[in-house]
């Protein structure tokens, strides 16, 4: 063999080596739980309020899905004032999420003629800085069935509103958003029986950069058509929300922390 031909011998073969040296890796948006993935997801900074569904981790947000009631029970994101930029429009490309298999999540059909919105948790409105984030919200898996006109299309839009003024004024702010059902008995909803919830949570966590200052405010709304367009009327405490809903919100803080933020029950912000 000639010099040129092992010089290129050698080459291959170290460019073989180099190449078998990189790991391999698997991406996909639905994972199991894992402790250390909350630790580096910037949507789930306090931990994981809740396991027992899917997780289904996205750009914008991240889920636990209920596959028998095919509504999520909590939906948890991140929203710095810098998110608030808007590059991109609202696509109402409403569709089921493929990560979720047929019969364990809602269809568009559960909501045709049911008399109720495909209700945004995490809102479109927050995710306006980029197309993948925007369209992740139209997933069928970040909706539940809300009443309409004085709900979704009133109160509700209301708070998602001052949420976003909260996140300009305030610069760093986490959402976790989710059902409530105030009994076993509850509504479905289509051929899928999506679950209709009896109340909506949402409770908003502001963090200064430095992590020092720690505020937080929580809501409980009936999903009904409401009169009053005031969401102040509506604040409890995250220990009341927990109660509700089983879940375990903020545990990753140190408890005396946990404990002041979850009882007090704020004023209006």
């Amino acid at each position: 063999m000639g010099r040129p031909q092992k010089i290129l011998l050698s080459l291959f073969f170290a460019a073989f080596l180099f190449l078998g040296s990189i790991p391999a890796t698997i991406s996909s948006n639905t994972s199991s739980f894992s402790e250390e993935r909350g630790n580096d997801n910037e949507h789930i900074l306090f931990g994981y309020p809740g396991t027992d569904g899917t997780i289904l981790n996205r750009k914008g947000y991240v889920l636990s899905h209920n596959n028998e009631k095919k509504v999520a029970d909590w939906v948890s994101y991140h929203l710095k004032d810098t998110y608030l930029v808007k590059k991109v429009r609202r696509t109402n490309n409403y569709r089921a999420d493929p990560d979720l298999s047929k019969g364990q999540r809602s269809e568009l059909e559960d909501y045709r003629g049911s008399g109720y919105d495909r209700g945004h948790l995490a809102p479109a409105g927050d995710m306006t800085r980029n197309k993948v984030v925007m369209s992740e919200s139209f997933l069928l898996s970040n909706m539940a069935p809300q009443v309409g006109v004085g709900f979704n299309r009133g109160i509700w839009e209301e708070l998602e509103s001052k949420v976003r003024e909260w996140a300009r004024e305030r610069k760093n702010l986490y959402i976790i958003t989710g059902p409530i059902y105030s009994n076993s008995d509850y509504e479905t909803i289509g051929p899928n029986r999506v679950a209709v919830p009896t109340h909506f949570y949402k409770i908003v966590v502001s963090r200064t950069e430095s992590g020092e200052d720690l505020n937080a405010i929580a809501f409980i709304l009936p999903n009904k058509r409401i009169s009053s367009s005031l969401p102040g009327k509506f604040i409890t405490t995250i220990d009341e929300v927990e109660r509700l809903t089983g879940l375990d919100f903020l545990h990753e803080l140190e408890d005396g922390i946990e404990e002041g933020l979850e009882s007090s029950k704020s004023e209006m912000w």
